[in-house]
């Protein structure tokens, strides 16, 4: 068996068991790259390690720890709490306003999970106490931090802009945001509409919606600030977004705004490894061919005209199962340019825009984290076990949404 053919064995073992076990497969990548690396490709453990996305590593690292901060001091609670005045009195106007939160908090750093995560408990609370439907609230809050998942100063939108980068992609790290907002608003806007958003609901008295709601400390105030800073200085001034952020993390820890230890046992270590492992795999396949084989095998399920859709489709049924952000962009994104080869043409742009929506689209699922995290909120057995199927439905449908709406409008949103 060539080193390439080896390779590529060793990542479909990976993302079959990112679907089927509990294992980090970033752990077993990095073992997969060495062993096959090493002792087949007689290549040194040096330039096995030059795979290690030190860059990326950096850049999540950062941005995690800086929102782990605003976490675990209570700074994002008590912004959702807030936002939440905003629909006193107006039932129907729930699910949108849980969407706008979740979006609003992922697109600045957190991401979706931690995004879900912060709001679904505060969401799906309150808007069964309004009479909306436990599925449109879900629906509403996973969408939303999915709709903002791919910001360019997001921990996810750093590892996919990072990766498309690499395969040739890059300076359109805006158009990924909006081609990924845009999919995850019309789905929400269709599932507003057809799950009951538009029914009055009851009326929402004022303690339903500001339980929980303090006066911002200065540890909050003091986070709030310096994270604006952050944000202005990465998009206007185009700072280094992991590099800033490591800087605003000290300034805060050394202003007492939240303590050290508990900052760091909030940060997704688990993600950041996953991601890590994979792409040293991903670099393995690159040098020995085994990419270019992963794209040809990809290649024979469509061609030129249906390669969007197609892509959009086997990255959503691989994600539904399995980590969005830890094992498909990793491994698919530097497939992209060999993909097109492949089958004679298609725009690089648009191939990426469609395994990013592709992929994202069935996060609500509760076989996904998102969709998990909003079940988990559900106290009562027989309702849970409801929203686990509505939920689940809905998820595995987006694979086919995500091909048909990536068929039709990748392209134009690449030539945009």
């Amino acid at each position: 068996m060539s080193v390439g053919v080896a390779s590529l064995v060793a990542l479909l073992i990976a993302i079959t068991l990112s679907c089927t076990s509990k294992i980090n497969v970033g752990l077993l990548a990095i073992a997969f790259a060495w062993v096959i690396g090493v002792y087949l490709g007689h290549l040194s453990t040096e330039e096995i390690a030059k795979g290690f996305p030190g860059s990326l590593f950096l850049t999540l690292a950062g941005v995690t720890l800086l929102f782990a901060i605003a976490d675990t001091n209570g700074t994002l609670e008590q912004l959702a709490h807030r936002a939440v005045r905003l629909a006193r009195g107006e039932a129907r106007a729930l699910p949108i306003l849980f969407f706008t939160i979740a979006s609003l908090i992922s697109s600045v750093g957190p991401g979706a999970i931690s995004s879900v995560a912060l709001v679904a408990p505060l969401a799906m609370a309150i808007g069964y106490r309004a009479g909306v439907s436990r599925f449109l609230i879900a629906l509403m809050v996973a969408n939303g931090a999915n709709a903002g998942n791919l910001s360019p100063v997001s921990s996810v939108g750093v590892i996919v802009n990072t990766k498309m980068a690499a395969a040739g992609v890059y300076g359109h790290e805006w158009k990924v945001w909006f081609a990924n907002f845009s999919a995850h608003v019309l789905v929400a806007i269709a599932g507003y509409l057809f799950f009951g958003g538009l029914r009055p609901g009851k009326p929402l008295a004022g303690s339903d919606a500001l339980t929980g709601e303090q006066a911002l400390s200065r540890k909050q105030w003091s986070t709030i600030g310096v994270t604006l800073v952050w944000i202005l200085g990465v998009v206007v001034f185009k700072l280094h977004v992991g590099l800033s952020a490591f800087a605003a993390v000290s300034l805060l820890v050394f202003a007492g705004s939240a303590e050290e230890s508990a900052v760091f046992k909030r940060v997704p270590w688990s993600i950041i490894v996953m991601v890590s492992g994979m792409s040293v795999l991903i670099a393995l396949l690159e040098r020995t061919g085994g990419m270019d084989l992963f794209a040809e095998m990809l290649a024979r399920l469509s061609g030129p005209t249906t390669v969007n859709g197609m892509i959009a489709f086997v990255t959503g049924v691989i994600s539904s199962y399995s980590s969005t952000s830890g094992v498909v962009l990793p491994a698919f994104l530097p497939a992209v340019p060999s993909l097109i080869q492949k089958v004679g043409g298609g725009d690089p742009l648009a191939v990426s825009l469609s395994i990013n929506i592709g992929s994202a689209l069935v996060d609500v699922s509760p076989l996904s984290t998102l969709g998990a995290l909003c079940v988990a909120t559900v106290t009562d057995g027989a309702a849970a076990k409801v929203l686990f199927r509505q939920l689940l439905v809905w998820g595995l449908s987006m694979a086919v949404v995500g091909a048909v709406l990536c068929q039709l409008f990748a392209g134009v949103l690449a030539g945009l």
